[in-house]
């Protein structure tokens, strides 16, 4: 991706970001009740997440916050959402996946999380540049180091492409992370997948992580012809809003 995509790109996240915010501006005060009203603890919760990998050639940071990076190179930045789960729901396990139907959700939180509300602060992180409104959807560190040895190349999903709040993958994928079942897109999966020795308790969630890189390798193969990174951008914001009203996307 030139220098010429990446300020497209970059002048289409400032302003999406800009316009979504006074969009979306009359649910924050709703949201924010909705959340306080029902569960105790804080509104919004915060998590480290990678960000684009340092390894793979990006461009300096223009931010402070872009500065901050893990031992293995990936930008690092703390991700805000508004609180879907009870304030202790990792205090006896520590990081792992949510799940659909979780019993750590609070009250308000599944419908949060399945019509994707409750990643409306990141549009915050987009104007800062520590995200873009298109791209594969950042993990937390902790959970990359399991990721990366159960799905192989798993972290070039991020070369040189910021994170972002929606992507291919959110549009494409079920909400349970699913893959659509067609011959061929199960033939590439099961060559990502040969060579994984996946645990029984651990299969489903690896698939989906796998699922998922398919999705974003396709998306950072796209970003190389501006023409059908600009087509594909637009239609994934364009079908995101209705992803959010149905509840389907990953």
């Amino acid at each position: 991706m030139d220098w010429k995509a990446r300020a497209l790109k970059r002048a289409i996240d400032v302003a999406g970001a800009t316009a979504g915010l006074v969009i979306t501006a009359p649910l924050f005060p709703l949201l924010a009740a909705a959340v306080r009203l029902t569960s105790k603890g804080p509104i919004f919760y915060e998590q480290v997440r990678c960000g684009a990998d340092r390894r793979a050639g990006v461009a300096p940071p223009h931010t402070v916050s872009e500065q901050r990076h893990d031992s293995r190179g990936y930008r690092t930045f703390r991700m805000k959402k508004f609180r879907t789960m009870r304030v202790d729901a990792e205090a006896a396990t520590g990081a792992v996946l949510a799940k659909q139907n979780d019993s750590r959700l609070t009250p308000i939180g599944g419908f949060l999380r399945k019509t994707r509300l409750d990643e409306l602060p990141q549009l915050v992180h987009v104007l800062r540049g520590e995200m873009s409104l298109v791209g594969p959807r950042p993990e937390r560190p902790e959970l990359m180091d399991k990721i990366e040895v159960a799905v192989p190349f798993f972290h070039e999903r991020m070369r040189l492409i910021k994170p972002g709040i929606t992507g291919l993958a959110q549009i494409k994928l079920a909400y349970d992370g699913s893959f659509d079942g067609s011959e061929e897109s199960t033939r590439h999966l099961e060559e990502i997948l040969k060579d994984v020795k996946i645990k029984d308790d651990e299969g489903d969630a690896n698939r989906i992580f796998a699922n998922k890189l398919l999705y974003d390798l396709a998306y950072s193969a796209i970003l190389e012809t501006p023409s059908e990174w600009l087509k594909t951008d637009l239609e994934i914001m364009l079908k995101t809003p209705w992803v959010m009203i149905a509840g389907k996307g990953r």
